[in-house]
C-alpha cells in the first residue's frame, strides 16, 4: 500500500454515516480467474461487505457484469449494484441490449469465449497461446464494432464492445453521491473502466482512490490511486480498517 492510507481511512471512516463505497467487482471482491463464470468472493469478504452495509450510508458495486449476476455471486443484502458499467441506469437499455446480442452472436469469435454482460460483451482471450494472433483477430471484431457505430475498447485481456452512449461507471457513481447528499466516498477498481469511478469523486470533501494491482493492471489507474493494494486479499484487509 502507497501514500497516507492512515490518514484518509481514518477521515472516511469517521462519518461513516456520509460516505459512501464504491466497488469493482472481479479483480476487487473477487479474484481474477480464467473462467469469468467462476469468479467468486471468498466467504471473508462477503462477511466484510454485510458489516459495512450496516456502517455506511452506501455500499454499491459497479460492475461491468449485470447487477443481477453481482448481486447473486455476493448475496449480501442492502448493497446498491449497477451493473454493465453503468449502463444499466441508460434510458435506451432495453433497445442496446438487442443490438449488442446480434452483434455478439454474429462475431467471428469462440462463442465460449464471448460474454453478453447485459450492455457490453466481452470477448475474451486470456488463455490464448498466441495472444499477438488473439488481439490481431479482436481489432477486426472491433473495427467491425466501431463501424456500427458502437464502442469498442481493451480490458485486462478482453475486448469489450459497448453502446455509443456517456453512460459509464462515473456516471452511476456521480449518480448515487447525488441521489444520497454524500460528500465522503471510496471508489475503488482494478481496469481501464475504473478511471471513471475515480474521476467521479473530484470535488468531495473526502475522497478515496484505491486501486488493486496486478500485472496487468493499468498505469493510469495506479496513477490516478490514492492508495494501491497489492491484490484481493489485501483489499479486503484495507475494508476491514473500515
Amino acid at each position: 500500500m502507497t501514500g497516507a492510507p492512515g490518514d484518509l481511512l481514518a477521515r472516511l471512516a469517521a462519518e461513516p454515516g456520509q460516505a459512501g463505497l464504491f466497488l469493482d467487482f472481479d479483480g476487487v471482491l473477487a479474484p481474477i480467474v480464467d473462467r469469468p463464470k467462476d469468479a467468486a468472493p471468498p466467504p471473508e469478504t462477503r462477511a466484510e461487505l454485510a458489516r459495512l452495509v450496516g456502517r455506511y450510508a452506501l455500499v454499491a458495486v459497479v460492475s461491468g457484469r449485470t447487477s443481477e449476476d453481482v448481486r447473486t455471486r455476493l448475496g449480501v443484502d442492502g448493497l446498491v449494484c449497477v451493473g454493465s458499467h453503468g449502463l444499466e441506469l441508460e434510458p435506451q437499455a432495453d433497445r442496446w441490449h438487442r443490438v449488442l446480442a446480434a452483434f455478439a452472436a454474429d462475431a467471428p469469435w469462440p462463442q465460449r469465449e464471448v460474454e453478453l454482460k447485459g450492455l457490453a460483451i466481452a470477448f475474451h482471450f486470456r488463455g490464448r497461446a498466441d495472444e499477438r494472433e488473439a488481439v490481431r483477430e479482436l481489432d477486426a471484431i472491433a473495427e467491425t464494432a466501431r463501424e456500427g457505430g458502437l464502442v469498442a475498447r481493451y480490458g485486462r485481456k478482453i475486448l469489450e464492445v459497448l453502446p455509443p452512449v456517456g453512460s459509464h461507471k462515473g456516471t452511476a457513481v456521480r449518480r448515487l453521491l447525488e441521489e444520497h447528499e454524500l460528500r465522503r466516498a471510496l471508489a475503488a477498481g482494478d481496469d481501464t473502466t475504473d478511471l471513471d469511478s475515480f474521476a467521479a469523486l473530484d470535488g468531495l470533501d473526502v475522497a478515496v482512490r484505491v486501486a488493486v494491482t496486478s500485472p496487468e493492471a493499468p498505469g493510469a489507474l495506479l496513477d490516478a490511486a490514492d492508495l494501491v493494494v497489492a491484490d484481493t486479499a489485501a483489499f479486503l484487509a484495507l475494508l476491514r480498517r473500515l
